[in-house]
């Protein structure tokens, strides 16, 4: 046996008007939606048949339109029939160029109104009354007399219920009625005055010169968006029905920040906020976009994301992309400009596109030990592009490397070192090679067997001073003369480094979390390579008071640290305290 399920409808009108919507401005988009599929309907019997949409303000709010209207019969389907979208089918109200698509937008007005009276009129039937309640109830009847309509139409008529005033003042619902229909296909008027415009940002208006439709264009991104656009993209991917425009943003962006852009569905807005439209790199440009074939959630208050959605994103992307191509070849100073502004949105494109890549490498200049040098420059002046892959790393290496004859890029900011490492995939005659800390100690001149046996003392004592704070010592042979030491860290090592300083502060749980990685990151040491061409590394390597030779080590260490732009940790800012003291002392001839 089976049973039908019991409905509070009084509930389902609350919960949809109510928690579907998020801002109860929304209720003047679906009263033009309404409107507009009414005037489509009837414009599709009759293409010469007037096109208007006027709203009234005042104690109530009324908006009237010319459209097709309900008959009795239709009123019940599709007034009172919430979701119901096979019956819209039948009826003809979920035809492809109808905004409406769900049979729910009407409740939206409960978010501002306690009823609804609805009076339409189809052909010659007679006028329909309808008057819903938000209590689910509602009641239907013949209007006539000076009620009914003089013509086929509907007006819709709503009066605020206690709090919502403020939504149906007419300075609001003016706002909001070209907020949301300054673009339709029909002209709508608030209290007589006109809210549509003469042509959307992705049209050229009747006798519009190329230059006039830009100057329009920047005008209206300053009024929009607040910005005057670097540039201004045509957007258009037929399949989706869509049609826009991209402004470049003049100003850095934050790559992680939220990108949204302006939706019109059919003409009609669907938000001011919509996120996904474009791929996650492209977040130097805001952009107005119209389509007629993205689908919109329930709620008509975003995009539903579908492989056409994802079609999209990919297309406007190679839009974008091939407007960047053309700027370099054809405005070198303007890409330069360009690049200065948004590097990181084009960087994080290179990653994943040669042709970016490409662009990047001719273009963008990178930091290097010579002077800024794009790469491609770098390597036609050098051959290899040798790279240190972090920031620290070319810090701690970029004198000594320059001091002998090796120039080196500095591949340490945001999606640098992947750029690098992947350009021979997009030029094959470049080479590249990255050298860390660890491979630049392996550059540096060895000492000659008397010599290093000469040493062997001094480099006991040394690292025996050192062992405690987890350093390797070396001696080698290297310019510039003047640097006495050189610390030498490289990214592998650093990170077990941090790995050990993280689980010496952390609980036992995470402790012993963090020894696990530390285990299995290896030995390697952290390097401290004394300069044998220094004047002060030969009298330090002839000191026989063991307590002073510890003290002048400790003070080369931390000076080591410091060149280095190396943190110093609590052992190494005591090291620094006990040799800077130490010496002193002992110059002024103290206790030893």
């Amino acid at each position: 046996m089976s049973h039908t399920f019991h409905v509070d409808l009084r509930g389902i009108v609350d919960l949809l008007s109510h928690h579907l919507y998020a801002s109860p401005r929304v209720y003047v988009r679906e009263l033009l939606q309404n409107a507009v599929d009414a005037v489509t309907a009837a414009r599709a019997q009759d293409p010469g048949r007037p096109a208007t949409i006027t709203i009234e303000t005042g104690d109530v709010l009324r908006i009237a339109d010319s459209g097709i209207g309900l008959t009795e019969a239709q009123v019940h389907e599709l007034l009172a029939t919430i979701g119901r979208s096979s019956k819209r089918d039948e009826l003809g109200f979920s035809r492809h160029e109808f905004l409406g698509q769900f049979g729910i937008g009407l409740l939206s007005c409960f978010l501002v109104a306690d009823t609804i009276e609805v009076r339409t009129r189809c052909g010659d039937a007679p006028t329909v009354e309808w008057l819903g309640s938000s209590d689910g109830s509602y009641q239907v009847r013949v209007a006539e007399g000076p009620e009914a309509l003089p013509a086929p139409g509907t007006v819709v008529t709503l009066r605020p219920r206690a709090g919502a005033e403020e939504w149906l003042e007419p300075r609001t619902v003016r706002e909001l009625a070209a907020l949301y229909g300054s673009m339709l296909p029909f002209p709508v008027l608030v209290d007589d005055e006109p809210v549509t415009v003469a042509a959307a940002p992705w049209e050229t208006a009747p006798g519009e010169t190329p230059l006039g439709r830009r100057a329009r264009l920047l005008s209206y991104a300053e009024e929009v968006f607040g910005f005057t656009p670097f540039d201004v993209i045509d957007l258009a991917e037929p399949q989706a029905g869509l049609r826009g425009v991209a402004f470049v943003l003049p100003m850095p962006s934050n790559p992680a920040g939220r990108v949204a852009h302006r939706v019109y569905l059919k003409r009609m807005l669907l938000g001011e906020g919509i996120e996904g439209l474009l791929p996650e790199w492209a977040f130097f440009v805001r952009c107005v976009v119209d389509t007629g074939e993205l689908r919109p959630t329930a709620s008509r208050e975003a995009l539903y994301d579908d492989p056409l959605l994802t079609q999209v994103r990919d297309r406007l992307g190679e839009q974008l992309r091939r407007w960047m191509t053309q700027l370099g070849n054809g405005d070198q100073l303007r890409l330069a400009e360009f690049l200065r502004i948004h590097h990181l949105g084009v960087k994080a494109l290179a990653v994943h596109d040669d042709e970016m890549l490409r662009l990047v490498a001719q273009w963008w200049p990178f930091e290097t030990t010579v002077g800024p040098m794009t790469l491609a420059q770098f390597h036609d002046s050098y051959g290899v592009v040798r790279y240190a892959p972090s920031l620290d790393e070319f810090r701690q290496i970029a004198a000594v490397a320059s001091a002998q004859g090796l120039a080196i890029v500095n591949a340490g900011y945001v999606y640098d070192a992947e750029l690098v490492a992947r350009l021979p995939l997009a030029e094959r005659a470049m080479t590249v090679e990255p050298l860390t800390a660890s491979d630049l100690a392996t550059r540096l001149e060895e000492l000659a067997p008397g010599d290093e046996l000469a040493l062997r003392g001094f480099l006991v004592s040394a690292q025996a001073a050192l062992d405690r704070f987890g350093v390797e010592v070396l001696v080698r042979s290297f310019h510039p003369a003047g640097l006495p030491a050189l610390y030498l860290l490289d990214g592998d090592t650093a990170l077990r480094e941090d790995l050990l300083r993280g689980r010496d502060a952390a609980d036992d749980l995470w402790s012993s979390v963090l020894g696990a990685f530390t285990v299995s990151g290896g030995t390697r040491r952290p390097q401290l390579v004394f300069n044998r061409r220094n004047p002060l590394i030969e009298q330090a390597a002839a000191v026989t008071d063991p307590a002073l030779a510890a003290l002048v080590v400790e003070g080369l260490y931390v000076q080591a640290l410091l060149l280095g732009h190396q943190p110093l940790r609590p052992v190494d800012t005591a090291a620094l305290n006990q040799s800077f003291l130490g010496l002193i002392g002992r110059a002024m001839g103290g206790p030893r």
